[in-house]
């Protein structure tokens, strides 16, 4: 069984009640994946993928590697990105951030494309002397595949790495075990004149395959090479190899990985990989890695939150690095220098000129077409459905935690059924549930639960529970606790009643619908509104929580 060890006795809850200082893992909660992890002084940061969600790449920071502080999403306006048109899990794939003559770089893929034989990759550099900043428009670099990574070498050369993307199929490859993964390519590059000389393949991996996420690094005259392999389910893992030559040949680890849960089906981390090796400023080592934490649904495991990202002291032997204390598979704590803040409910002001920094909406960079700050809250501008690629008003927060309740409160009156607007929770098109205030021809004013339950090719839509409710604001919530959801509703100061049966929210997973290997986001929940007749009708929230259950 993969899953969360039940029980009070486990060294994580013990560790807790003696109130021992400790990295808890994961130290980036809800869907974070992907980490590049960056030392500057005695500062640590984290970019993680943000795919379709705007503004792309989150970073955040932090000063004691246990207490992290969102600092930045640098992708914010469209000259940076445009994912109007991308597919689900397209968007931003794999940052890297790295620094270098006095700023921070950082590389980043927009994917257009899933399906298919092709990839259509396009990958860019931004750059900025303070991580807070207004990063620069972006440098066009290649195109060949994604995982994008630049190394600063000591004699001031600057390095490429991306996995590159072979649309060519099984048989074609350099590695048979990659197939559309053909192996990790090189190239030197200059900011001012960009690409230059050959491209070298410089590692195709290990029969593990799907060899992607490339980060260089150098060390007593080494230079090693991580890479992410498995795909990033549950067979995922940290691969490293080293050359004396940064143009290889590299040889494997001895162990071929460094971090992975694959060999371990009982620990609470899975789906480890995908990762980055940092030095601390107190000469400790740590590499980060992205996970999963799965929990049983009525189809299995799967992981809500989708991939999250964790921290595991190092060690070097002989040349190598190895998970200190022995394994491959990270633990779900590691003692630390500092305490994890504790979590509390989060009310949200919504009475501000700016959208509060947990949320983010989909793919536009123009979200003045989708919300606005009316001062007494979100206005929401009803655009396309909640199943389009190009323009939604979906404003959402992920979820951090196994169980949790969300509550809002709308103000909206839908004149006909193409109107909605209501409280969501989603992972994809394909993939959501709403409690939706619409209009009913027979009833009038109506709440009333829309879901998607993985239908794939397809978007078929459950129509669940239908009830007429009085004029005036609505106040809606729901409740998620493991695989169980509940929609609630309430008027005026009135107390809250169930609003339809029991959902499943396994659904809304990684594991869901297609499966771990086509759905790279989370879940969030939030708010949203549609206008069907493009008239762009609006909807009011005047407040928003989240508390952990």
């Amino acid at each position: 069984m993969r899953g969360f060890p039940n029980g009070l006795s486990h060294p994580f809850f013990l560790q807790m009640q003696k109130g021992v200082p400790m990295i808890e893992n994961p130290v980036l909660r809800g869907f974070n994946p992907d980490p590049s992890f960056l030392r500057v002084g005695s500062d640590y940061y984290i970019a993680t993928s943000t795919f379709e969600w705007y503004p792309g790449v989150q970073i955040h920071r932090s000063s004691d590697l246990v207490n992290w502080t969102l600092v930045s999403r640098p992708l914010r306006r469209a000259s940076q990105l445009d994912m109007r048109g991308d597919p689900d899990s397209c968007g931003v794939w794999a940052p890297c951030l790295s620094f270098a003559d006095g700023k921070f770089w950082l590389f980043y893929t927009d994917v257009k494309r899933f399906d298919g034989a092709f990839k259509d990759a396009h990958n860019y550099i931004v750059t900025c002397e303070t991580i807070d900043g207004d990063w620069s428009d972006p440098i066009y670099v290649t195109s060949s595949g994604f995982d994008p990574s630049l190394f600063h070498d000591d004699d001031g050369r600057k390095w490429v790495t991306n996995m590159r993307w072979n649309h060519r199929g099984p048989g074609t490859g350099l590695n048979p075990a990659n197939d559309l993964f053909d192996g990790i390519e090189l190239q030197q590059w200059d900011p001012v004149q960009g690409l230059i000389g050959e491209v070298a393949t410089i590692y195709t991996g290990t029969d593990l395959g799907l060899t992607e996420a490339p980060h260089l690094f150098k060390r007593d005259g080494w230079y090693y090479l991580t890479v992410a392999e498995g795909g990033t389910g549950y067979d995922h893992a940290v691969t490293m190899a080293r050359s004396r030559h940064i143009c290889g040949p590299y040889e494997s680890h001895p162990e071929r990985h460094v971090l992975t849960a694959r060999f371990d089906p009982e620990n609470a981390l899975q789906r480890v990989g995908h990762g980055q090796y940092v030095e601390g400023h107190d000469g400790q080592h740590w590499h980060s890695f992205l996970c999963g934490r799965p929990l049983q649904g009525p189809r299995g495991a799967f992981c809500a939150m989708g991939r999250e990202t964790g921290l595991a002291p190092v060690e070097w032997r002989d040349g190598w690095l190895y998970l200190k204390g022995g394994g491959m598979a990270p633990a779900l704590t590691y003692q630390a220098p500092a305490t994890r803040d504790r979590e509390a409910a989060r009310h949200y002001d919504l009475t501000g000129p700016e959208l509060p920094s947990d949320f983010q909406w989909l793919r536009s960079p123009e979200p003045d077409r989708i919300f606005s700050m009316s001062g007494s809250g979100i206005k929401l501008t009803g655009r396309e459905s909640i199943g389009s690629w190009f323009e939604q008003s979906l404003v959402a927060r992920r979820q951090e935690h196994h169980a949790y309740r969300a509550e809002m409160t709308l103000f909206a009156d839908p004149p006909n059924w193409q109107r909605a607007a209501g409280l969501t929770t989603y992972y994809n098109r394909h993939k959501f549930h709403a409690a939706l205030l619409t209009h009913d021809p027979d009833l009038g004013r109506v709440l009333r639960i829309v879901s998607c339950l993985g239908d794939w090719p397809g978007e078929g839509l459950s129509f669940g529970a239908i009830l007429a409710v009085p004029e005036g604001p609505v106040r809606l919530a729901v409740t998620v606790d493991g695989a169980g959801q509940q929609f609630h509703w309430a008027t005026g100061t009135g107390d809250f009643a169930p609003l339809g049966a029991p959902l499943d929210a396994a659904i809304l997973s990684d594991e869901g619908g297609r499966g771990e290997h086509a759905n790279f986001t989370g879940t969030f929940v939030g708010i949203l509104a549609h206008d069907l007749t493009g008239q762009g009708w609006t909807a009011l929230v005047t407040a928003f929580s989240y508390a952990p259950g």
